[in-house]
C-alpha cells in the first residue's frame, strides 16, 4: 500500500526499545510509513510525528518505556512535533492507562495492529506499485532510529544490574540527541491453553482479542541494522505457559510464517547485500508445528543455507526440549549455519523449573548439551537464567551454580526475577528480598566470568572469518567486529588492534583474522 506523495511529506522520528523482535516491528512500521509518503528523520526536534515502540517484558523495561514516552512528551511540548504515537508491548498491557494518564499521547498501536500506524499518523494508504521493493536498506543505520542496549546484553556481564535511573536517563533523547537511527489451530497450543495458559480478562485496558498479526515478504520494511546483517522474524506469539512470563498476553498465540514467505524475504535481503541473517521468534524451535511440519526449523534452515552469497545464518531463542537431533545435524551439515545454539534454560533445579511450569533438570540439560557438542563441532552455547524465582532455596541456587560449573557455557545472562502482574508467578508465595536476588545474581555472574574467560582462552591462536562493524565503542584506538560465534548485540566483542596489510577496514565486510588475546568477555584480534 502507498499514498500519493504530498508536497510536504510528514517527518517521522522513531525510538525502538526492547529486543530484536521489537526492532523488526519498528522496521515494519517505518516501512509502512515510508511507502505511504512519510519522511523518516533522525532529529526529534525536526520530527512532526514521534513514535516510541515500547517494551514491558520486565519491570525495568516497562520503566524505561515510560521514561522515554515522558521524554518525548517534552519534545512534543517544546518542539515541532504535532503527534506522539506509542506502540508495542506496553500498549497491549496498559492501553487505557496510557491514553488516560498521558493525554499528550495522540494514538496507540498494539503488537497485533502494526498496519494501524498509518491511521495513527494520519496517512491513508492506496495500493503499492507492483515493482516497488518492500525493502529499503539504509546507507547509515545508526542515523535513523534510537535504541537502548539489549536487556540480554546488560544482564550478561557482572555489572549488568537492573536498569538504574542513571542508565535509563542515558538512553533518553535530550535536546542535543539524535534518533539513531494465514495459520491453522495447533493442538499442542490448545493443550497448553487448557493446562493454564494466561488470561487477559483481568488486565485493565487490555484489548479483547489476542494479537494475530504476521508480517510477510510483501510487507514494506526499512532495515536499521548494519547493512550486512538483518533479523527475520519467522514466527510470532507463544504457547508455552512459563510462570514468569507475560509474552503470550502481549504477543498472542504462536503462529508461524509460511516458509515460502521467509525464503522470499531472505533472498531479497541477500540480493541487496545482506550477508548475515538471524532468525528470531518467541520460540524458533516450534517453527512450523502449526503448519503441520515435524522439524520445521531444520527444514527452514536447510533451505535458507542454500541461498547463494548468504555467508552466516543463525537462529536465537530455542526451547530446550525442542533441540532435536535433526536440528543439530542440520547445523553441522552447512558451513554457513553458525555453530551457535541459544537455548534459554532459566534454571537447573527441578523444583524451581516445575514452579516455572517449564520442566527439565540439570541432568536433562547436561545430556542435551553433551549431545549438541558431540554433533556440532566447536559449538558455542548461550543461555539465560532467572535468579530469585519465588521459592528458590539456598539448595536450589546451589544446584544452579553446580550446573553452570559443569556445563561450561560460553555466553550466559542472568536476570533477577521480576514480579510481573498477570503472570502465574505473581500469585506464588515465597518471594525473595531484592537484596538476596541481586546478591545471587552477582555471585552467578562472577562464576560465569571465570568460565567465559577460560572458554575464550581456547580461541587464542585460532583463525576466524570476522565481520567488521566499525570503530570500537571501547576505545578510539581500536575497531570491533564479530565472528560466527558472536551473535549481534548480546555477546562479547572482537577488538581489532592490527589491520594487517589493509590501510583501513570497511564496516560490513568480512576479513580473515587471528585471535591474539582473550579477556573476560572480549577477545583481541589482528587482521591477516
Amino acid at each position: 500500500m502507498t499514498t500519493t506523495p504530498t508536497s510536504a511529506a510528514l517527518r517521522v522520528g522513531f525510538i525502538s526499545l526492547g529486543c530484536p523482535k521489537n526492532l523488526v516491528d519498528s522496521e515494519v512500521m517505518m516501512g509502512l510509513l515510508d511507502r505511504a509518503g512519510a519522511r523518516l528523520t533522525n532529529s526529534p526536534e525536526d520530527a512532526e510525528i514521534l513514535v516510541v515502540n515500547t517494551c514491558s517484558f520486565i519491570d525495568s523495561a516497562k520503566q524505561e518505556s515510560v521514561n522515554t514516552i515522558l521524554e518525548m512528551v517534552r519534545h512534543k511540548t517544546a518542539g515541532t512535533a504535532k503527534r506522539l504515537i506509542v506502540a508495542g508491548c506496553l500498549v497491549e498491557r496498559y492501553r487505557d492507562e496510557i491514553q488516560r494518564n498521558i493525554p499528550e499521547v495522540d494514538a496507540v498501536v498494539g503488537t497485533g495492529e502494526l498496519d494501524a500506524i498509518l491511521a495513527a499518523a494520519g496517512l491513508n494508504p492506496t495500493p503499492a506499485p507492483a515493482a516497488n521493493s518492500p525493502f529499503n536498506i539504509l546507507s547509515d543505520h545508526s542515523e535513523l532510529i534510537a535504541r537502548a542496549s539489549s536487556a540480554v546484553h546488560k544482564h550478561s556481564r557482572p555489572e549488568g544490574n537492573e536498569i538504574s535511573d542513571e542508565a535509563t536517563r542515558s538512553h533518553r533523547l535530550d535536546g542535543q540527541s539524535r534518533l539513531d537511527g494465514k495459520s491453522h489451530s495447533r493442538p499442542e497450543g490448545d493443550l497448553r491453553e487448557s493446562q493454564g495458559r494466561f488470561s487477559r480478562e483481568h488486565w485493565t485496558g487490555a484489548i479483547a482479542a489476542l494479537p494475530n498479526y504476521l508480517y510477510s515478504d510483501e510487507t514494506p520494511r526499512i532495515l536499521t541494522t548494519p547493512r550486512s546483517s538483518a533479523y527475520i522474524k519467522i514466527a510470532e506469539g507463544c504457547d508455552h505457559p512459563c510462570g514468569f512470563c507475560i509474552i503470550p498476553q502481549l504477543r498472542g498465540k504462536f503462529r508461524s510464517r509460511r516458509m515460502a514467505s521467509v525464503l522470499a524475504e531472505a533472498e531479497n535481503l541477500v540480493q541487496q547485500g545482506v550477508r548475515e541473517i538471524t532468525l528470531i521468534g518467541q520460540d524458533t524451535t516450534c517453527y512450523g508445528e502449526d503448519l503441520g511440519l515435524k522439524d520445521g526449523l531444520a527444514d527452514l534452515l536447510d533451505s535458507l543455507a542454500r541461498i547463494p552469497d548468504l555467508k552466516w545464518l543463525r537462529f536465537l531463542y530455542a526451547y530446550p526440549n525442542k533441540v532435536t537431533t535433526r536440528l543439530l545435524e542440520t547445523i553441522a551439515r552447512h558451513p554457513n549455519i553458525a555453530s551457535y545454539l541459544d537455548v534459554p534454560l532459566q534454571h537447573a533445579s527441578p523444583s524451581v523449573l516445575k514452579r516455572m511450569k517449564r520442566g527439565g533438570s540439570a541432568e536433562i540439560f547436561l545430556k542435551m548439551i553433551e549431545k549438541a557438542r558431540r554433533i556440532v563441532p566447536d559449538l558455542v552455547l548461550r543461555t539465560t537464567f532467572i535468579v530469585g524465582f519465588p521459592g528458590e532455596s539456598d539448595d536450589d541456587f546451589a544446584q544452579l551454580e553446580a550446573f553452570i560449573q559443569a556445563a561450561q557455557i560460553d555466553w550466559l545472562g542472568a536476570f533477577p526475577y521480576s514480579d510481573e502482574e498477570g503472570s502465574a508467578a505473581f500469585a506464588l508465595d515465597g518471594k525473595l528480598p531484592k537484596r538476596t536476588i541481586e546478591s545471587r545474581r552477582k555471585r552467578l555472574m562472577k562464576l560465569q566470568q571465570k568460565i567465559s574467560a577460560q572458554r575464550q582462552q581456547q580461541w587464542v591462536g585460532r583463525e576466524f572469518d570476522l565481520l567488521v562493524e566499525g570503530p570500537s565503542e571501547e576505545s578510539d584506538l581500536l575497531w570491533q567486529g564479530r565472528t560466527q560465534l558472536h551473535a549481534p548485540e548480546i555477546d562479547g566483542k572482537v577488538l581489532i588492534n592490527d589491520f594487517g596489510p589493509h590501510p583501513t577496514l570497511t564496516p560490513g565486510n568480512f576479513y580473515r583474522c587471528q585471535i591474539t588475546e582473550s579477556h573476560h568477555y572480549d577477545v583481541v584480534a589482528r587482521i591477516l
